[in-house]
């Protein structure tokens, strides 16, 4: 809903308030109901019911079906027939105050949602032949380059080729550091320039950004349904033909037997008419939905409907992928090795010289180690594609990667060490002899291991898959503290594996970021995205963590029985108040008691509270 919208349902609403309080003033004053005190519960009843019998109206004929604002309309002007102006009108605003409620909830609801809408700006400055003009990002096509300002935002997904700068990706994934970015580099629609100029190649569509996909599945999420809300839109459409078959016996059965007077059954059908609508039943699961949904992108968790946040309550597996997820996916060097009879110094400068040249991740991660003051002026390297680099100092031939080599017993101690223990192997080869390596590891995330805990305490088996060899496998699901592992997995095996658990287990969860995971994703129950993950991962997902955090993911399933609590804790409240107010009405019509002064004014505030109260309480789901 709009905020236009919720402004006039308020105005009219307010507007309905001061004329039902102006006719209840003069008709203390006067003793009775003349002209014109019906007339403002009629206009009271006429401005304050509009809104809500256009609806009604609206999904009548769409759906072909009667619902539930119909069934109040028909209940209010019962009230009126029968000469009981007050309480059709009063039940009008009440109904009235309860859909603003609502309104204003599904909106509260909505805004952490539809606040991603915002992310991408529609203009951008794109350069031809030095020249900036301004054009419409949707006309942007693939090899444009456009120019981003100090505080502009990013407007396409694309590359870095002229310039440098610090970017605020908070919008993407929520972190509100900054991060550099030098030419060449990837930048994301959405990112914020923060401290100089740069000029950006776009590489994909506009339409196929990250952040447009992330508007589409936002948008796709808003209009998903869970199962339990199908459900009850199925039962709405049956239940309110039986709610009108009962108010037509009720008036015409107990005349037939002298029971009740024609009247008197009237009036009690009108009743049934008013305590028999199911309001805070339709009110019970939306709202709940949209709060979690909300939560949920508050935290930068990306969910694409209620359904899969249904699908996560009576999860038995989670199964994960490692380099990426389990992992931070940035190899670290753990040892540098060298022989005695060589000076380690030099044999540094050596590597650091060579791999200062080479573009592969593994040297970033071992010059970073090592830092530049081991810099050798003047030498001349090869890369040789495949298996690293090489180069000729004083009269030697060096080689550092993977090449084939002799290797000292000296080295091959500390190496099979090192294999076992699950490092990736750097070789420094001199003269075709292997005379040191680099041990690198994909260090876990640090919170890895309190995350699986926290599972398996939740019933939770944990399973990393992953296509490293079975020492490294061994290795990070021994520290990260997961249950099962299984190395050396291909997408296909890693498919065979999920549906093998699915078929032992239960309901399997997906974690992964890679292409290689996206035939996981797509056969799992439920599949999750880490932020930092693949277009395809993305797209196959059901939940992409935003974030990038792997605490999300207990979080998440919290969440999702959260919800369903407070759902069932809404359904079983608004059938109960439905059974008592129809019981009530049924010993009320035949004078029992307890219940003799039971009438349409006490089943309206009782019936909307009820409405309200269901609002509230999933409005809860919000907080934390």
């Amino acid at each position: 809903m709009s905020k236009k919208q919720l402004v006039i349902e308020s105005v009219s609403v307010l507007i309905s308030i001061i004329f039902i309080t102006t006719a209840m003033i003069l008709s203390g004053i006067q003793g009775s109901q003349p002209w014109y005190v019906v007339t403002l519960f009629g206009l009271s009843f006429a401005i304050g019911g509009f809104a809500k019998a256009k609806e009604g109206i609206h999904l009548t004929i769409k759906n072909k079906s009667l619902n539930v604002e119909i069934l109040m309309i028909l209940a209010a002007l019962g009230a009126f027939i029968v000469g009981n102006y007050s309480e059709g009108a009063i039940l009008i605003l009440i109904f009235s105050i309860s859909g603003v409620l609502e309104s204003y909830a599904t909106s509260k609801s909505e805004k952490a949602l539809t606040s991603l809408l915002k992310l991408a700006p529609k203009t951008a400055l794109l350069m031809i032949d030095d020249q900036e003009s301004e054009v419409l990002v949707a006309n942007l096509k693939v090899g444009d380059q456009v120019i981003v300002k100090v505080g502009q935002m990013v407007p396409v997904d694309g590359k870095i080729v002229k310039g440098a700068t610090s970017l605020n990706q908070a919008a993407i994934t929520g972190e509100f550091v900054p991060v550099s970015r030098e030419q060449g580099e990837s930048v994301f629609a959405g990112s914020i320039n923060i401290e100089s100029s740069i000029i950006v190649e776009t590489t994909k569509d506009p339409s196929q950004s990250v952040v447009q996909k992330i508007i589409d599945f936002v948008a796709k999420a808003q209009q998903d349904k869970t199962q339990s809300q199908s459900a009850i839109d199925r039962i709405e459409k049956t239940y309110v033909y039986v709610v009108i078959l009962i108010a037509i016996l009720f008036m015409l059965v107990p005349p037939l037997f002298n029971w009740l007077s024609w009247s008197d059954a009237f009036y009690r059908g009108i009743i049934v008419l008013v305590v028999g609508s199911p309001c805070a039943l339709v009110a019970s699961i939306t709202p709940a939905m949209l709060s979690a949904l909300s939560n949920a992108a508050h935290h930068r968790i990306l969910i694409k409907g209620g359904k899969h946040l249904e699908d996560l309550i009576g999860l038995k597996a989670v199964v994960l992928d490692k380099t990426g997820t389990i992992t931070t996916g940035i190899p670290k060097v753990v040892r540098v090795e060298t022989i005695s009879t060589l000076k380690q110094e030099k044999v540094l400068s050596i590597l650091y010289t060579l791999e200062k040249q080479s573009g592969h991740p593994l040297a970033k991660s071992i010059t970073d180690h090592l830092g530049p003051k081991y810099i050798l002026e003047g030498v001349k390297t090869t890369e040789i594609s495949g298996r690293g680099m090489e180069a000729i100092i004083d009269g030697a031939s060096w080689k550092i990667g993977r090449f084939e080599a002799r290797i000292s017993d000296e080295i091959q101690e500390k190496l099979d060490r090192c294999t076992i223990l699950g490092h990736s192997m750097v070789y420094i080869i001199k003269d075709k002899e292997i005379v040191g390596f680099v041990a690198l590891m994909d260090t876990i995330r640090d919170n890895a291991k309190s995350v699986m805990s926290e599972l398996n305490a939740q019933g939770i088996k944990t399973v990393l898959l992953t296509g490293d060899n079975k020492y490294t496998a061994a290795a990070i699901a021994k520290e990260a503290g997961i249950d099962l592992f299984e190395a050396n997995c291909f997408p296909e095996d890693k498919v065979t594996r999920v549906k093998a658990l699915q078929q032992s287990v239960g309901k399997v969860m997906m974690v992964g970021d890679g292409i290689n995971d996206a035939p996981a994703l797509a056969i799992a129950d439920v599949s999750v995205a880490m932020g930092t993950g693949t277009d395809v991962s993305l797209e196959t997902a059901d939940i992409v963590f935003m974030n990038d955090k792997l605490e999300n993911l207990p979080k998440v399933i919290r969440l999702a029985k959260r919800m369903r609590k407070v759902t069932i804790q809404n359904v079983v409240f608004s059938i109960t108040v439905i059974t008592i107010l129809m019981l009530s009405n049924i010993f009320g019509a035949f004078n029992i008691d307890l219940f003799s002064g039971f009438n349409i004014t006490i089943g309206v505030v009782a019936h909307e509270t009820s409405t309200i109260l269901v609002i509230l309480n999933s409005l809860r789901l919000l907080l934390k």
